[in-house]
């Protein structure tokens, strides 16, 4: 469970025990939505860099390999050769984002694969009962993920529905926990705050999940088309509502920015794809802000990516060579990338846990944005 350790203004320093370890936060997700980080990274490279949680997308798993495929064998920790924590999404965005047609009804959501078209429904229950196969250390609730900009009366529907669901995945976990061929009966659970941009939907709702005594609560529906400056607004009139004593997750953000900011309104859990997407195509994240390896000017650049960071690729190789291997088109190049970016994020939230314990957070967060701000190096 979470113990709270310390807090320099809003700003939370805390571990969150779970069976498969402590957790340290606040801690940024490494993002592996189909049970591996794109990018070729392996779970013996996340050992590595610093990693403290991988999370993996309920909706893919379901769709391949299955999850029944997974719970036979040993489920997602033995799949995947990993012995710390995992969260598991539980889908529900995947369903609203990439479901081209779906019904939505008051048991679940009837909706075609967007890998081979064939018809799939998943309501509360379907979607705890995958995740208790994929036996992943926090599961998350379903709920229902509205369209941005939407108006209040279905922002307000859409929630009390989100309310409901909620319910039934307490009584479907608790449920499933009890049962003899579970893997992990100490599987927790999240549960998810919807809203939108409107501040008293969003708290309502947050005193209202506050009240099931859950785990752990999340912010979903953000950084979906709304503005940095009206999600700060909400995260800071939401915060507040929800339990000091559990842990608080900002779900798909975000730029080391938007952490660092989200992190001064008392988040402590983040996931989100960028380092590794932006990885991927060439982008690095540095202590300088952002720098693409594409760029002609690393042609002769024999300093490592960033100067002073410790991570695998900046130990042995120059920015020469990762531009080559990327115009190569050499998988390594991406590889290389991937794993100095998760690395970056995941020093960023050690240094962030050691500026909240020296009550120095604010002057951290200048200093940060400052260096950012600095362009390229």
């Amino acid at each position: 469970m979470y113990k709270l350790l310390g807090r320099d203004g809003n700003a939370k320093r805390g571990e969150f025990h779970t069976v498969h370890g402590t957790i340290q936060t606040p801690v940024f997700m490494n993002v592996g939505t189909a049970a591996a980080i794109k990018g070729a990274v392996s779970t013996m490279d996340l050992q590595g860099i610093k990693t403290q949680v991988e999370l993996s997308n309920t909706y893919h798993l379901h769709v391949r390999p299955g999850d029944q495929v997974i719970k036979k064998l040993g489920g997602l920790h033995k799949f995947m050769v990993w012995d710390k924590p995992i969260l598991t999404d539980s889908g529900g965005f995947q369903v609203f984002s990439l479901a081209g047609l779906r019904k939505i009804k008051e048991e679940g959501v009837y909706f075609n694969s967007h890998v081979d078209g064939r018809k799939i429904f998943m309501g509360p229950e379907e979607s705890m009962q995958i995740q208790s196969g994929l036996a992943s250390t926090i599961a998350m609730a379903f709920d229902e993920c509205p369209p941005h900009p939407a108006e209040r009366d279905y922002m307000q529907n859409s929630v009390n529905r989100t309310t409901r669901w909620l319910e039934r995945c307490i009584r479907e976990m608790e449920r499933l926990n009890s049962l003899e061929d579970t893997i992990n009966k100490n599987q927790m659970l999240f549960g998810i705050n919807q809203g939108g941009t409107y501040e008293d939907i969003r708290i309502e709702h947050a005193k209202r999940i506050s009240e099931l005594n859950l785990d752990g609560y999340a912010l979903g529906g953000l950084a979906v088309g709304e503005s940095h400056q009206e999600m700060y607004r909400i995260i800071e009139a939401t915060v507040p509502y929800l339990p000091l004593e559990k842990p608080t997750y900002l779900m798909g953000v975000g730029t080391p920015e938007n952490i660092l900011e989200s992190v001064e309104r008392g988040v402590d859990f983040f996931d989100c794809v960028y380092p590794a997407r932006n990885g991927r195509h060439g982008n690095a994240y540095t202590n300088h802000g952002k720098m693409n390896l594409l760029n002609a000017k690393y042609e002769l650049d024999g300093r490592p990516i960033d100067e002073g960071c410790q991570c695998p690729a900046c130990r042995h190789y120059s920015r020469a060579y990762i531009r080559h291997l990327l115009k190569a088109k050499e998988m390594l190049g991406l590889r290389l990338l991937v794993t100095h970016n998760l690395y970056f994020y995941n020093n960023m939230m050690e240094e962030i846990r050691t500026a909240i314990e020296q009550k120095r957070y604010k002057e951290y967060k200048k200093q940060r944005l400052d260096g950012f701000a600095e362009g390229e190096a």
